[in-house]
């Protein structure tokens, strides 16, 4: 698939561990985000075993200016978002939505029913893409993040998704 502005979307790859880890470095504060060890574990044993799967978005210049991953557990037809981070000097191209779509896109022919995710309730850029990409809010998720900021559950049906690019 290939965004504006020449950016590619691809799988990501275990040797995109570094520029994960520095793209969610400057888009989450300390808390937030999940550790180099996590991120570890997913791309070098979670993805190779089909527990993880995820798209990177790479600009001209090779940068990674965008990822998404999703958690897979086996016998559940629900994928979960784990992390999506969109580069600051990236923003406002439709990279976020562009990563979602595809990704809806492949879970669905690969089988998967839905896709579910949680963010901070306090986060309103991410819950006005949610929700014009036509996922729903389905839970409020009190003291969820550290400092006992509010989560909210998400989830979309892929047969009902958009299937737009």
């Amino acid at each position: 698939m290939k965004p504006a502005n020449g950016i590619r979307i691809r799988p990501i790859r275990p040797a995109d561990l570094d520029a994960i880890i520095a793209l969610e470095d400057c888009c989450f504060a300390a808390d937030e985000r999940f550790s180099r060890r996590q991120f570890a574990h997913l791309l070098r044993r979670a993805l190779p075993a089909g527990t993880a799967w995820g798209l990177a978005a790479r600009a001209t210049d090779r940068a990674l200016v965008a990822s998404a991953i999703f958690l897979l557990r086996r016998n559940s037809r629900v994928a979960r978002l784990y992390s999506i981070a969109v580069s600051p000097a990236a923003r406002g191209q439709g990279l976020g939505a562009a990563l979602l779509r595809a990704a809806a896109r492949r879970l669905r022919t690969c089988g998967f029913r839905a896709i579910s995710l949680e963010v901070r309730e306090d986060n309103a850029a991410a819950r006005r893409l949610y929700e014009r990409l036509a996922f729903t809010a389905v839970q409020r998720l009190e003291a969820y993040y550290s400092g006992g900021a509010h989560g909210i559950r998400y989830r979309i049906d892929l047969e009902r998704a958009p299937r737009s690019s």
